[in-house]
């Protein structure tokens, strides 16, 4: 399991006070980003000349974040091929309460957005 930290930002509020509900989904994709970097894959994934992308995402809110929340954000992978899942499940770092929970359904493409099956070179990603 990977584990990264967001802190929630004024400029993320909505109207009620709160983030807004459509930020979980940055917050979750910059967890995504995280875990790729720290397994040192960013580069092997930029060489490649294939791109990842989101091709379905279900998420269960859970509870309001509000300004200056600092949360966690826990992720697991694993393949269904050509798929890579990502279940991700955001909380409050200072009370454990969990926010949210999304699982993420990625695909590479090239850049005639052609399909392509899990290049060899990522499996560090399936270690969390």
């Amino acid at each position: 399991m990977y584990k990264s930290r967001i802190t929630a930002r004024g400029y993320e509020l909505d109207s009620y006070g709160h983030v807004n509900n459509a930020v979980f989904l940055n917050y979750f994709e910059q967890a995504r980003w995280e875990l790729f970097q720290d397994k040192g894959l960013l580069q092997h994934l930029t060489s490649s000349g294939l791109f990842l992308v989101v091709v379905e995402v279900n998420i269960r809110y859970q509870h309001e974040v509000k300004l200056g929340d600092e949360l966690e954000i826990s992720t697991t992978v694993r393949k269904d091929e050509p798929f890579i899942i990502f279940n991700q499940k955001m909380k409050l770092c200072s009370t454990g309460r969990p926010l949210a929970r999304a699982k993420v359904k990625t695909l590479f493409v090239d850049k005639q957005r052609i399909t392509h099956d899990i290049p060899s070179g990522i499996d560090p990603v399936f270690s969390v």
